[in-house]
């Protein structure tokens, strides 16, 4: 096959070269935005003169044609066409003949795939923004069922202070929320034109880029030709920011994996989001979680790889740019994956409130708040703190909690203690009182709830 860029060439590519070098297999799910720029380009062309506007509309037609085809099916890529751009530029000419290789004027490969690459990761933007979105209103509802549900607050997986269900919930709808952040700041960066940049040094035309801008619907064009040819940070921005969206989902998986074993029982996964054991017939396992936490291993490495592909790259253009596509493909098609399963996973698991409430009421979880009572009754802080140890201490020999003391037991270790310290260490009392902005009491956790379906309303896409 004679190739577009052959002209100088004497020999034809090896085979192997050919297949080693080719991207269609990959980036022919770029076809949508190879078309939408080139309609728009081949626009500009014919406004400004560049082409004929009988040429430019005749393009048009063909390459609106050659998108129904391909959505149809109709279409069979070619390997020796290399890349989806020169694949739709073949098409094209062979539907409208020599009007069609007039599309490229003024336009280099290099230009063209960084518009395709920066079109793609917009709209794949707004579509994992939704999903986390989804994801946080999913986890709000779960919330407000579990207001009241008490459970214990750990610290190096050793339980700590009593919480709620729904605070604990609150703290990952935060996680994403942030996420949601980190995704809005890469599409705003993402949010620029390169078409115009040519090669790398623009050209000699008198293009209208502003015009194409408007056409795509960007918000702004690149101020320096080869940085806009050779720059993929938006590119590693997204792979950063979707590393840690699936740092959030892995880190919840694990605590959904630790909360179904039998050593804590407080949930239960629904059986179409487990499987079984091929020999042990009582095994339920929770594998949809345990694959989210797997998979976030392959999206860092994903990040890892488009850093090392751009560390030692001289401007502008390097073909070691083509790695892009496979590893950004990989992370957008694996979070969304992620984040599609893991809702439902989540809306259907079973809730065990009394295995849970047990829990916060083992492990002297109220300890800090007898520290606190200590306080409020006159003792230094470090002296309540060392009083607290020592009794929790003395309920380990004595194989008792806290509030099966007596009070006599209590003024053995300070005489500041009264009859009132037994609703100090009430389990939902503990909770109650830590209505600060951000803590677990149930107002405080409503007030959160509301605050942040107010923010979800104003930021959906």
């Amino acid at each position: 096959m004679s190739k577009l860029w052959g002209g100088r060439f004497q020999r034809e590519t090896d085979r192997l070269v050919e297949d080693f070098h080719s991207s269609i297999s990959f980036d022919r799910r770029l076809y949508k935005y190879d078309i939408m720029g080139s309609i728009a380009h081949a626009r500009m062309l014919g406004e400004t003169g560049i082409i004929a506007p009988e040429e430019a509309r005749e393009i048009v037609r063909g390459l609106e044609e050659v998108l129904a085809d391909i959505e149809a099916g109709r279409v069979e890529f070619s390997v020796g066409a290399e890349d989806i751009h020169m694949n739709v530029e073949q098409l094209l000419t062979t539907k409208v003949g020599e009007a069609g290789k007039k599309l490229h004027t003024a336009r280099s490969r290099n230009d063209q795939v960084a518009l395709d690459i920066r079109m793609y990761l917009k709209d794949e933007i707004d579509q994992v923004t939704a999903l986390l979105g989804g994801l946080q209103n999913s986890l709000l509802d779960l919330a407000e069922q579990h207001i009241t549900t008490v459970m214990p607050g750990y610290t190096h997986l050793q339980r700590a202070q009593p919480v709620t269900l729904a605070h604990h919930l609150l703290a990952y709808c935060q996680m994403f929320g942030r996420d949601r952040d980190r995704l809005a700041g890469c599409r705003r960066r993402a949010d620029v034109l390169p078409l115009g940049a040519g090669a790398l040094a623009g050209t000699t035309f008198p293009l209208d880029r502003e015009y194409v801008a408007e056409q795509l619907g960007f918000a702004a064009i690149t101020q320096n030709s080869l940085d806009a040819v050779s720059d993929r940070d938006f590119a590693v921005e997204f792979a950063a920011a979707a590393s840690l969206i699936m740092v959030h989902l892995s880190r919840f998986c694990e605590e959904i994996i630790l909360w179904s074993s039998a050593e804590f029982a407080f949930i239960e996964l629904d059986d179409a989001y487990s499987t079984g054991s091929s020999m042990m017939p009582q095994k339920k396992n929770p594998d949809v979680a345990e694959l989210v936490r797997g998979k976030s291993g392959r999206v860092f490495g994903n990040l890892q790889a488009l850093l090392t592909m751009l560390k030692g790259l001289p401007l502008a253009y390097n073909k070691d740019l083509q790695e892009d596509k496979e590893a950004l493909f990989d992370t957008v098609d694996t979070v969304k994956k992620c984040l599609i399963v893991f809702r439902p996973m989540l809306e259907t698991m079973r809730v065990n409130k009394e295995n849970m409430a047990a829990a916060a009421r083992g492990g002297f979880t109220n300890a800090t708040d007898l520290a606190d009572y200590l306080v409020r009754r006159g003792a230094p802080f470090r002296v309540a703190h060392e009083v607290s140890g020592k009794l929790v201490a003395h309920c380990l020999e004595q194989n008792r909690t806290l509030d099966q003391l007596s009070l006599d037991d209590f003024k053995k270790f300070s005489p500041l203690v009264a009859e009132d310290v037994y609703e100090a260490i009430d389990i939902k009392r503990c909770i109650e009182a830590r209505k600060v902005t951000g803590g677990p009491a149930p107002e405080a956790v409503s007030s959160a709830i509301a605050a942040e379906r107010s923010r979800l309303a104003v930021e959906q896409p």
